[in-house]
């Protein structure tokens, strides 16, 4: 299963204003645009599309910007998904056009279809609170713990100015 890129921007900036949660700070798309390196214009749809299904608050104005709609432990990562995602037709005979011979005679659709609840579930069991660290601090040291993990124990291998 493959989500689509407006998908995973959605999580991004969905991410990024739950970093902002406990600050109160509204964040803007340019500034998420810019943390990210994705288009402005991009982010626009993105926001409009998740302000429209209840994930965010979108203040207009001079100092407008957005922020989550409901705390991070409110929402859950497969609910962003099944918000955003326009197509989960895995397979051709998961359409109303499709013209598979074998649509409704083979257990390949009931399988995929399985598989999906299975992804979509586990997805459910994260909320945004679960996938952002609490604080600047806490991010950082899970960097450096991912970081060290992939360096050379002994350091050999390793550049200067690295």
């Amino acid at each position: 299963m493959r989500l689509t890129q407006h998908t995973d921007y959605a999580i991004r900036v969905l991410m990024f204003a739950a970093s902002l949660w406990d600050s109160g700070r509204l964040a803007s798309i340019r500034e998420i645009a810019e943390a990210f390196g994705v288009s402005e214009n991009h982010l626009m749809k993105v926001v409009h599309r998740l302000g429209q299904a209840g994930f965010l608050q979108t203040v207009r104005g001079r100092n407008g910007g957005l922020r989550l709609a409901r705390e991070p432990a409110r929402i859950r990562i497969g609910e962003v998904v099944r918000g955003i995602e326009e197509d989960f037709s895995l397979v051709e005979c998961f359409t109303d056009r499709s013209t598979c011979p074998l649509t409704g005679a083979c257990g390949l659709a009931r399988a995929l279809d399985r598989a999906k609840a299975a992804f979509i579930g586990e997805l459910d069991r994260y909320t945004l609170a679960d996938v952002v660290p609490q604080s600047r601090a806490r991010q950082i040291v899970a960097l450096r713990g991912a970081l060290a993990q992939r360096m050379p124990a002994s350091g050999a291998g390793r550049t200067r100015g690295v």
